[in-house]
């Protein structure tokens, strides 16, 4: 061997963390799936979790980054056509997720669990690809809003639910115009009725979740106001103007589109639009909390991985003190949030209306929020490796904002808690009665929670507003701390609570205070 040989010899180089079962390796996910009533989809996602953490997979989530959509508006001859062209690997991914059910189950085979069973696959499939997932949460959670109209869900409920990724249907959705954003109620796209009971739409959306779909849930301003409609995407009157150039998620071809007399089949009544796509809008939030909680075990592996692997100063990264620190703290908010979003889930299978309205809104808002400087400090465990396109992290960290921002940014979900709040008044008294599931189990909880009632004893209303992050927040800690209080490990709930409710760790993850079990966490945020 030459010395120029020797000089390129690698060293010290974590080998990728790929061709393992992500399902399997996920104690917290593993335990959370039996004890939420979804024990019968085991099979299920073993089999998900060998095809979400092959090389194969990881490949094709990179190939559609790297080859991004492409508008086609007309065709050569000037034709207008409004097509998406999208790699290959973009249509592998979507189907797996498509035939394993990930956008049906809870619609297909609606067994107690299956709402649980179905989150923990859009869980395990969503560290391949988030921007994928879009179409699949969209699918999923427009089948509850079609049932306001039985015409419409019996037309199109069985194609939205077929596990067939060439017969089945996809669905989206198109709310948000550049006037409004959030304000949905400032929209100017308008609904005119027609003779044979259709409406004719004409109007713009500043975004359109995924322009190829078969069927979209939009809203247009009727005569008696905002209203709901179903449009097909073939309509010719389906212009799409362009494809946004995001942050993240950019293997999904979000876009802005124009509807030039639509044809639109009104869901639910005419002027009561907001309440009849709130159905969709609640489940796609139960999916922006899975999809962060993916995110953060996603990362939190990596990171585990990276460091068991490589060595500095004489030692493994993963034995030693600073590191074992942030990888603790990073696993324990992973955990945190897979816990809570398992919980909600559940509420879901069970209809458990009262507890599931509060505690979507309360749990979108924190572990989404939590996302984006977990992904951060997840990548900075792998130094200068992380900041490479190749190890995925970068990606990680692109899509980490978008579930906070997507249906309800940060404020707009703080203030929907509070509208629960008020108009609710068994949601309080559901959510904290979760929480007080664990009294009496650790002294911090217990003045944690005794601190949010009183807190709501004196609510003030005039003051609401400005505190609502804070009071979201804590709420959110409540919940988390109780779920891991009552079913993790001491070492986990132990170092939860002294991290986020004792008062004594700080502001940046690896500031848990001293006598944590670090090594014993760390070894079950990734068996693999």
């Amino acid at each position: 061997m030459s010395v120029l040989d020797r000089t390129h010899e690698v060293l010290n180089q974590p080998p990728p963390l790929l061709d393992y079962n992500a399902f399997e390796a996920d104690i917290p996910l593993r335990e959370a799936l039996e004890r939420e009533g979804g024990d019968w989809g085991i099979d299920r996602l073993r089999d998900l979790g060998t095809v979400a953490g092959s090389a194969e997979a990881r490949e094709h989530s990179l190939r559609a980054e790297r080859n991004q959509p492409r508008l086609l508006t007309h065709d050569r001859y000037g034709n207008r056509i409004d097509k998406v062209e999208l790699d290959p690997s973009w249509h592998w991914l979507l189907r797996v997720a498509i035939e394993r059910e990930i956008a049906a189950l809870p619609w297909r085979d609606p067994q107690p669990g299956a709402h649980v069973v179905r989150g923990a696959m859009m869980y395990v499939f969503g560290q391949v690809n988030a921007g994928v997932m879009c179409p699949v949460s969209m699918t999923y959670s427009a089948v509850p809003a079609l049932r306001a109209n039985p015409e419409l869900a019996a037309e199109w409920e069985p194609r939205l639910t077929l596990p067939d990724y060439e017969h089945g249907a996809i669905s989206g959705m198109a709310m948000t115009e550049k006037q409004g954003g959030s304000d949905v109620r400032a929209n100017t796209t308008r609904a005119e009725p027609q003779s044979d009971g259709t409406y004719e739409i004409t109007g713009h959306k500043w975004f359109c979740s995924y322009p190829p779909c078969d069927v979209f849930l939009v809203l247009a301003q009727a005569p008696a106001g905002l209203s709901c409609f179903l449009i097909e995407g073939r309509d010719p009157g389906f212009r799409i103007q362009r494809l946004k150039d995001k942050l993240g998620t950019r293997s999904l071809p979000s876009s802005e589109v124009e509807f030039h007399g639509v044809r639109g089949r009104l869901v639910g009544e005419e002027g009561r639009g907001v309440p009849t796509i709130i159905e969709m809008v609640n489940h796609t939030r139960l999916d922006c909390l899975i999809g962060s909680a993916a995110g953060m075990h996603y990362g939190v592996a990596q990171a585990v991985h990276h460091a068991r692997h490589r060595s500095a100063f004489g030692k493994l990264l993963v034995d030693q003190p600073a590191m074992q620190n942030v990888l603790a703290d990073l696993a324990i908010e992973a955990e945190a949030a897979t816990a809570a979003a398992m919980r909600i889930a559940r509420a879901y299978d069970e209809k458990d209306t009262a507890f599931r309205r509060l505690a979507t809104a309360v749990l979108k808002y924190w572990v989404c929020k939590r996302a984006a400087p977990h992904a951060g400090e997840a990548l900075e465990c792998h130094g200068g490796n992380g900041y490479i396109e190749e190890s995925n992290m970068p990606l990680l960290y692109r899509d980490a904002p978008l579930n906070s921002i997507w249906e309800g940014s940060g404020n707009v979900a703080a203030l929907d808690v509070l509208r629960a709040l008020m108009r609710e008044p068994e949601a309080l008294p559901a959510f904290l009665g979760e929480c007080k599931e664990a009294a009496g189990a650790d002294a911090r909880l217990d003045a944690h929670i005794q601190e949010i009632e009183s807190e709501f004893a004196n609510f003030d209303v005039e003051n609401a507003q400005w505190r609502a992050r804070a009071l979201v927040e804590k709420l959110a800690l409540a919940l988390q701390g109780s779920l891991l209080v009552r079913y993790a490990p001491p070492a986990v709930a132990d170092a939860f609570c002294a991290g986020r409710l004792g008062g004594e760790g700080g502001r940046a993850f690896g500031t848990l205070p001293a006598g944590i079990a670090a090594p014993a966490i760390i070894e079950r945020a990734l068996a693999a």
